[in-house]
């Protein structure tokens, strides 16, 4: 019953926004971000592991059908109402979900790990620059650019391809993140990021049943694709979409610089892979932007 009235409240009324969040609300959309980027880094080394089974695309359409499966009989989204203004940033994420994801496996699995993780950061990077207009912010943006270049330290490639996709995932991502933004102002609760996901799994369906006919999965390539989905779709789109009614897109956009701090700490607990200098020290160039970011988050005062 809680999801019917939500939707049949006006969009837009008595809505959180960045602009009224006391500085609670925005330490809990940090905290929000904090976790999100965590689950999509674990989800991303766990959808890796079936790669060699079922390729990047099995996973990107295991991962769309999972969101989907598991939003749907939750958030029970109406796609019946909506209006034009709230369909555009809908489709908008439907492609930017694919494009995201897809892009940025391909990529990993031509010029690796590293250099993927470090040109798709310019996405956000870009976001947290054109939205702000503070030298101390602008500041903290390149210093966290700067971090991810020194801890992924990104090695030289003559593969334009994978250098394309990167970019290209990098785009996405930053539209993601205005997208998202848009959506929840202009729907209630996850409303948006269920209707999205439920066109993007119907986009998805052929595209899957080709792709498995073509390449068989076994079960345990199924299971991870699907632990894959939960931590890097579920989690993330429900904690970016929240994050998003508390914190401005310029802190948001900086402070997803975390992403491959937790991808180096993840290998070196998980993984047994020693960090070196230069990684330690990137971690360290990373924690002091989003510190900065996060303390100008908590202190800014909130618009009337």
């Amino acid at each position: 019953m809680d999801s019917v009235e939500t939707v049949r409240r006006p969009a837009g009324a008595g809505q959180l926004s960045a602009a009224t969040a006391n500085p609670r609300q925005r330490g809990g959309g940090i905290a929000l971000m904090l976790a999100s980027s965590a689950s999509n880094q674990t989800g991303a080394a766990v959808g890796a592991t079936a790669f060699p089974v079922i390729g990047p695309v099995g996973v990107v359409a295991v991962r769309q059908l999972v969101t989907a499966l598991v939003l749907t009989p939750i958030v029970r989204p109406r796609l019946r109402g909506l209006r034009a203004d709230q369909w555009w940033p809908i489709l908008g994420l439907v492609a930017v979900f694919s494009v995201m994801n897809l892009s940025l496996y391909a990529a990993i699995d031509r010029v690796g790990l590293g250099l993927a993780v470090t040109l798709e950061f310019l996405g956000p990077l870009t976001v947290a620059i054109a939205g702000s207009r503070r030298p101390l912010d602008l500041g903290c943006a390149v210093l966290a650019g700067a971090g991810v270049v020194v801890l992924t330290s990104p090695g030289p490639t003559t593969d334009v391809v994978g250098i394309g996709l990167a970019l290209l995932a990098a785009t996405a991502w930053g539209c993601y993140i205005l997208l998202n933004r848009t959506l929840g102002q202009r729907l209630p609760g996850l409303q948006g990021t269920a209707v999205a996901s439920v066109v993007t799994a119907g986009a998805w369906l052929p595209i899957a049943i080709g792709w498995f006919a073509a390449h068989p999965p076994t079960a345990a390539a199924l299971g991870l694709a699907i632990g894959c989905g939960l931590l890097s779709s579920i989690v993330p789109y429900v904690a970016d979409l929240v994050a998003l009614r508390r914190v401005p897109a310029p802190l948001f956009g900086t402070f997803t610089s975390v992403n491959p701090v937790w991808a180096a700490l993840a290998g070196w607990l998980l993984l047994h892979q020693a960090l070196e200098a230069h990684e330690w020290t990137g971690i360290g160039l990373i924690v002091l932007s989003n510190v900065v970011v996060s303390v100008r988050g908590f202190a800014r005062t909130p618009a009337p």
